[in-house]
């Protein structure tokens, strides 16, 4: 059985390579200035990736066509995942490159 502590390492990491792979993090807040979640975002080739962390158990990310018009809620995706953020973020990141599904 792992830790928390060890999850949120595990993340951290997870985290650091999707910014190495050329992810731009921004943090919105809510009407009272609390972080509302951590929303990453990197267009390349044909397709914009997002991912979006509420809680360490509640991560939302997805693969769709650049032409999508609301990244955040989009009406097509090519690949799409959510769960606990050390599955989510192992999945986002074994998506190859050098494909756009």
């Amino acid at each position: 059985m792992t830790s928390s502590t060890e999850h949120a390492s595990k993340t951290t990491v997870q985290l650091r390579q999707l910014i190495a792979r050329g992810f731009q993090f921004l943090h919105p807040r809510d009407a009272r200035g609390e972080l509302a979640a951590v929303v990453g975002v990197r267009a390349h080739d044909a397709v914009i990736d997002v991912v979006r962390l509420h809680t360490e158990d509640d991560v939302v990310a997805m693969r769709m066509p650049a032409d999508e018009v609301n990244v955040l809620s989009p009406s097509k995706f090519c690949w799409r995942r959510r769960g606990p953020a050390t599955s989510v973020l192992d999945e986002l990141l074994e998506l190859p490159d050098d494909r756009t599904a």
